[in-house]
């Protein structure tokens, strides 16, 4: 897999940066035109009281045809501004998602343990809801100018008929985003909260599905949904809180604009009572603390979402700038190479080496599973090199020296519970659509049985995770998308561990025919895999105990013997 981009944006406001930066021409056009939407909306009131004061003064039908035709205009004005404003900005806002979805996507894909702690289930709920809600800043700004332009020309609007007018709605505005700027930093800490629990949940809900099967087989499913049950009541009552949180927020808010409203009305009463201003300067201030009561509402809601995007930003902070474990080298492996192990030690693995030669096929069994699968791990690239003493080297070059997509390219190793896709049995077999060797991996793998069961043969549609397949079917058709890869080095983590014994057989012979000349590990336990193969490595204690083929080993070591027959 391509590396994303190595220049990773850093926490939080950065990522909020980044994302205005690369929408400025989309927020300038849907800031004007925001922008004429509200000063149009501002434009209404005081027309109509225009209208008001030249009617009853002139009394003139030319001049009040003339203001309606203004009026028309104004309202035009305002729904196609929104309109296109609207549609410029949500699409800035979804375009900018997008990419941050495919950023968080790509860093959780990428074959490099990252350093961070977040689950699967996490990294889902960053890349979706964390992304939306970063993007709704491209929104936010905008929308924050053009509320403030309708208070600025509200303002000036009523300051011209009395200075008091406009003086009361800034003072008024000022202490209203005074007071709500206090509990918007109450939201942001909630928000980051619940973020986080419902993360926590989300993998929680993808674990138990993985496992449910197993889970039912041992009778620990009930003992799994009480710990879902927990996570997600903790989730829930977050929510709640954050809830509450916003309900007082949007409250207050509320009752502040009001209160200004009402202050600017009867202010504006009162002035006109002691004839400080016109009947038409009236209705037009009358009109306009109505007016203004929804583009306070918006600018006073703006730190609040404003607070929820840097929430979100500083979550996906958390996949996007985890720093590698490993840095891959620029090197590439020789092709059709061997592979060395050269006295590793990780975990239960104690010194242990050993070689494998091109084309060769090797099958090892391991006396503790833990050591097998400590040793896949390495080999997947999944154990940094500076997580281990000792070596591992294709085709004499260690694998520090080597690209993380050149060691993916030239050998792969297939895990026992290998993932499946939603799709079809071709498209989980042949993910790039190349359409090599997917009739020889068929064959070899023994998915033939499968494929001739279903009237669309390879299109036969798969569920996520396989859920309509039996697990025997999963493994052969993980097994079958391995061997259609058709890499230089192939390892294979117990590829059999599902099916009937004549099917192994049969598998066996299989793999050993489609891989004749290139080179093949296989670690199983499997009798007909390990007849299958040149030699066999005996895995004990973190070292190679012993190697001969498997039938000298049957014969000759009555431990082996105890551990793989049948």
């Amino acid at each position: 897999m391509k590396t994303p981009d190595t220049q990773r944006p850093r926490p939080g406001s950065d990522i909020l940066r980044t994302a205005l930066r690369r929408n400025v021409r989309a927020m300038a056009s849907g800031t004007v035109l925001m922008g004429l939407y509200q000063a149009g909306e501002t434009a209404f009131p005081i027309a109509l009281g225009l209208i008001v004061e030249h009617t009853m003064r002139d009394r003139n039908l030319g001049a009040l045809g003339l203001s309606i035709a203004a009026l028309a205009v104004i309202i035009t004005t305002v729904s196609l501004s929104w309109r296109f404003g609207m549609r410029v900005l949500q699409k800035a806002n979804t375009t900018e998602a997008h990419r941050w979805r495919v950023k968080v996507a790509a860093c959780g894909l990428q074959p490099v343990a990252r350093g961070t702690d977040l689950k699967s289930g996490e990294v889902l709920t960053i890349a979706t809801e964390d992304a939306d809600q970063t993007a709704d800043i491209i929104e936010v700004v905008p929308l924050l100018v053009s509320s403030l332009v309708a208070v600025l020309v509200a303002a000036v609007a009523l300051g011209l008929a009395d200075i008091r007018l406009g003086l009361l709605v800034l003072v008024g505005t000022v202490a209203i985003l005074s007071i709500l700027s206090v509990l918007s930093k109450r939201i942001g800490t909630s928000t980051r909260e619940q973020q986080a629990r419902v993360a926590r949940a989300g993998a929680k809900v993808a674990d138990l599905i993985t496992g449910l099967r197993p889970l039912h087989g041992f009778g620990g499913n009930h003992a799994a949904f009480r710990s879902y049950r927990k996570v997600s009541t903790e989730a829930k009552h977050q929510a709640i809180t954050v809830a509450k949180v916003n309900g007082a927020y949007a409250g207050a808010a509320l009752a502040l604009n009001a209160i200004l409203a009402g202050a600017v009305t009867l202010t504006a009463g009162w002035l006109a009572f002691h004839d400080l201003i016109n009947i038409g300067e009236l209705v037009m201030a009358v009109g306009l603390a109505q007016f203004i009561m929804e583009p306070l509402k918006l600018f006073s809601e703006m730190p609040k979402y404003i607070m929820i995007a840097r929430a979100s930003a500083e979550r996906m902070a958390l996949v996007l700038t985890a720093p590698p474990v490993m840095n891959p080298g620029p090197e590439r492996p020789v092709e059709g190479g061997d592979l060395e192990i050269d006295c590793v030690r990780y975990g239960e693995l104690r010194n242990l080496e050993f070689k494998v030669s091109a084309g060769e096929f090797v099958a090892m069994t391991a006396y503790q599973p833990r050591a097998a699968a400590e040793l896949a791990s390495i080999l997947a690239v999944k154990v940094p090199p500076d997580a281990y003493e000792g070596a591992v080297r294709i085709s004499g070059r260690e694998l520090a020296e080597l690209s993380v997509e050149a060691v993916r390219e030239h050998m792969l190793v297939n895990p026992y519970d290998g993932e499946i896709f939603a799709g079809t049995l071709r498209t989980n077999i042949d993910p790039s659509g190349a359409g090599r060797m997917v009739s020889e991996a068929v064959e070899a793998s023994m998915l033939t049985d499968v494929v001739a069961l279903h009237r669309e043969g390879l299109d036969y549609g798969v569920r996520d995770r396989g859920a309509n397949l039996s697990g025997g079917q999963r493994q052969r058709l993980s097994l079958a998308r391995a061997l259609a890869a058709d890499t230089d080095v192939l390892v294979l983590h117990d590829p059999t561990t599902a099916v009937d014994a004549v099917t192994e057989q049969l598998i066996a012979r299989g793999v050993a025919k489609l891989r004749r000349g290139r080179t093949t590990i296989v670690i199983t336990s499997s009798p007909a895999l390990l007849d299958a193969a040149d030699r066999v490595l005996v895995l004990d204690d973190g070292v190679i105990a012993v190697e001969d083929t498997h039938r000298n080993l049957l014969a000759t070591d009555e431990d082996y013997c105890a551990a793989v027959a049948r």
